[in-house]
């Protein structure tokens, strides 16, 4: 939503946006906050399918146009007339640009701290996780020198994050378990591979070989000796809609704070990990727990998990004035890609990429 909304004001003839959703799989809110705005320089699209079955497709277009650029330069046939990137958190400048939240969360640690910056204030962070991108900026971050101890993971049932930091075993679902949690609701977390280049110290063709085996086979065990540095950087946790839901409640009722599913995901792991974050008095190092939505965009989760009552609360004290303004806006018709019957995700994915780039080209000046 914040990359549409950027297009859409910027008012650059050269610039559109396509934009992408799971049909079913996001809130209503979150589906109004990019069908409310009209502009010719935004396309919105829903499509069948789990969260990430559109990545392939954006992958492949954006690995086809780099492939494409660099045989014009070699030939000096530079007659390319757009550049195609994306927003999520494939593209590098996404992680870049989260690392200053991590830079930022620890100074504001050691100022409540009362402590110098340095080695001897460590601060874990724990973080709900999806595609792993806020989990790439953190180790980024560790990486340049701050002095993060754990960067721990909060997953929801869709738990090969979890399960890769405990077994070493990066496995694809065969399918996708809708929750409550629904923005990190992912299969293959593709931040995971810029992980494993840190990890490796750069080893860009012992991971080239990994991913390969992951594309072929959806399966890549890391052996013991990677799995021990893995561990050494980063703990993880399962959570439940159940305790997620629980977890909500003891937020609101403890700390007297709303907090949306996700948000109650990284606290729930917080809590199974040992920190008690919510737990008056509790003896702890010091640990960040990582808010990445407002509970605005969720009121089937919030509403589930406190009732009617809770989400009336929510409502009367805390919903945004402007989240509140987009409640009543009409919504713009979004471009549907549908599943056909008897194919195959990879024949879809094929059809959805010729289908972007219709989109694209119908887009006029972009």
């Amino acid at each position: 939503p914040a990359a549409v909304h950027a297009v859409a004001n910027s008012n650059n003839p050269y610039l559109g946006i396509v934009v992408h959703y799971p049909r079913g799989q996001i809130s209503a809110f979150q589906r109004k906050q990019m069908t409310t705005v009209d502009s010719p320089m935004v396309a919105v699209v829903s499509f069948d399918g789990g969260g990430d079955d559109m990545d392939r497709p954006i992958k492949d277009l954006l690995t086809e146009q780099q492939r494409q650029h660099q045989q014009e330069e070699s030939s000096g046939d530079t007659t390319a007339d757009r550049i195609l990137c994306g927003v999520n958190s494939y593209n590098i400048g996404r992680p870049l640009m989260q690392m200053v939240h991590f830079f930022w969360t620890y100074l504001r640690v050691c100022e409540q701290l009362g402590k110098e910056p340095g080695e001897d204030t460590i601060v874990d962070i724990v973080i709900p996780t999806g595609a792993m991108g806020n989990m790439c900026a953190g180790y980024m971050a560790k990486n340049m020198g701050l002095p993060i101890g754990k960067l721990c993971a909060g997953t929801n049932p869709n738990d090969i994050t979890h399960r890769v930091i405990q077994t070493g075993k990066f496995h694809r679902a065969d399918e996708m378990e809708q929750t409550l949690s629904e923005a990190i609701n992912i299969q293959v977390p593709y931040n995971f591979e810029r992980i494993l280049y840190f990890l490796t110290g750069h080893d860009d063709a012992l991971v080239r070989q990994w991913m390969t085996t992951m594309d072929t086979t959806a399966k890549l065990d890391i052996d013991s000796t990677w799995l021990d540095n893995l561990q050494r950087n980063f703990c993880s946790a399962r959570i439940t809609d159940e305790e997620m839901c629980q977890v909500m409640v003891r937020v609101k009722e403890g700390l007297g704070y709303f907090v949306d599913p996700h948000t109650a995901v990284a606290f729930a792991a917080a809590d199974k990990l040992g920190y008690h974050p919510i737990q008056e008095n509790a003896q702890r190092k010091p640990v960040v727990i990582f808010a990445t939505a407002s509970p605005c965009k969720f009121q089937e989760a919030v509403t589930v998990a406190l009732g009617e009552e809770g989400w009336a609360e929510y409502e009367n004290a805390a919903f945004p004035d402007r989240a509140r303004e987009l409640i009543t806006k009409d919504e713009v018709q979004p471009t549907e890609y549908k599943w056909q019957e008897g194919c195959t995700l990879e024949e879809v994915q094929t059809s959805w990429k010729k289908n972007v780039i219709e989109l694209v080209d119908s887009m006029g000046g972009v």
